[in-house]
């Protein structure tokens, strides 16, 4: 049997604990103890920003991003893309309007988001950049190999357009960071302005493009906005 000194000394500790709960209680306010106990339990939410409301305004039961950082991944996106939409036509009778599609386009990738012009005027120092080349001439390309046709089996997304995609109601999250970045370098290879190359490049986006503040960060946008991510490479 416990010594009658224990068994006081904690019945004493025990008072004095609801007694401090109490005078706290009392002097923190109801009302305060009942916002930190709500503050406690209430899950965490991400802050949402104004410049990435466009994940919203894309219709579709179902939310899905592409992210793309090389010159094959962006075929690749593209293909993926395509499978998806075509699946949740034959498996689930969806229309392609009822899927929210992004294809990220960032790191290497991004150069793929802009027209024939730009890569006919600056393929040569972008190519060597990204040290790739058209894989039909073994040459830099002087087009958007992910705008032609003729490649087949020589680019992973098999015909399919960056422009077709758009048409059916794919958005692009272009890496404004990289697309700098590489205006800088076509321009120190040809001795120009960066910003006018920067705006020629802005200019030639894609169709459903939107100029993210870096690819990463879209990344990590859309996820918070409720899309899956499926990195591509």
């Amino acid at each position: 049997m416990p010594p009658v000194r224990s068994l006081a000394r904690r019945s004493f500790m025990a008072r004095l604990g609801a007694s401090l709960a109490a005078l706290t209680s009392a002097s923190l306010g109801g009302a305060d103890v009942a916002e930190a106990a709500s503050l406690r339990s209430a899950p965490w939410q991400p802050a949402r920003h104004s410049q990435d409301d466009w994940f919203e305004e894309l219709p579709g039961k179902h939310r899905f991003f592409f992210d793309a950082t090389s010159a094959v991944g962006a075929g690749e996106a593209i293909a993926f893309a395509s499978n998806f939409l075509v699946a949740s036509a034959k498996g689930y009778q969806l229309a392609e309007s009822e899927n929210a599609i992004v294809i990220g386009l960032r790191h290497h990738a991004t150069l793929f988001a802009f027209s024939d012009a730009i890569w006919q005027k600056y393929g040569v120092p972008l190519s060597e950049r990204i040290s790739y080349v058209d894989p039909r001439t073994r040459q830099p390309p002087i087009v958007n190999v992910y705008q032609a046709t003729g490649y087949g089996a020589l680019l992973p997304n098999r015909e399919t357009t960056l422009n077709a995609m758009a048409k059916r109601g794919v958005h692009f999250a272009l890496c404004d960071m990289a697309t700098q970045v590489y205006a800088g370098v076509a321009a120190g290879k040809l001795g120009l302005k960066a910003s006018d190359v920067y705006a020629e490049l802005r200019a030639s986006a894609l169709p459903n493009a939107h100029f993210v503040a870096a690819g990463i960060v879209a990344v990590n946008r859309a996820q918070e906005r409720g899309y899956t991510i499926q990195h591509i490479g």
